[in-house]
């Protein structure tokens, strides 16, 4: 018994020949990985003999690298498809609406009513009905002659004195 346990424990000494047959199948396991298969197709071809003693790695790492173009070329054009699809069925819309939006803002801003006069305005208005403030125009309007019956009629804001006729 004591000598099984030496033996498991024991190194075996393994030739590099085999230790070389191990890589090559675990290259052979891994070449259907597209970055490995352009490393070895690379490698083979700086060596013109490895080509010749591994033709069928060298051929599975072609077709892996020539599925792995097809695949993104595929994913390519179906980018481009739903690219366009959504621009057509989301984008399209969306920029139309915002256009009509923006025209319909602008075409509810002048449907809005006019803005009051301005509160001066309206303010001069309610002082020039008070016995007060009349007294004091008519005083001013008899010291100064026309121009402050042109004034009065200003601050009245009566369409006449807007006019080009009254001025």
């Amino acid at each position: 018994m004591s000598l099984e346990k030496n033996r498991r424990h024991a190194p075996r000494r393994v030739s590099v020949a085999y230790e070389e047959d191990k890589a090559w199948i675990g290259f052979y396991r891994c070449s259907g990985d597209p970055a490995v298969a352009a490393e070895l197709i690379q490698h083979l071809d700086a060596d013109p003999d490895l080509k010749r003693a591994h033709p069928a790695l060298y051929l599975r790492c072609r077709q892996t690298v020539r599925r792995h173009q097809e695949r993104q070329a595929r994913a390519k054009r179906i980018g481009q498809f739903v690219r366009l699809a959504i621009g057509i069925a989301v984008a399209a819309p969306l920029a139309a609406l915002r256009r009509a939006l923006h025209l319909g803002r602008d075409i509810a801003v002048e449907c809005l009513p006019e803005t009051h006069a301005e509160p001066a305005v309206r303010r001069a208005r309610r002082l020039a009905t008070e016995s007060e403030f009349a007294h004091q125009r008519e005083d001013f309007a008899s010291q100064d002659g026309s121009t402050g019956a042109r004034q009065a009629g200003d601050a009245n804001g009566t369409e006449e004195s807007r006019s080009p006729k009254a001025a």
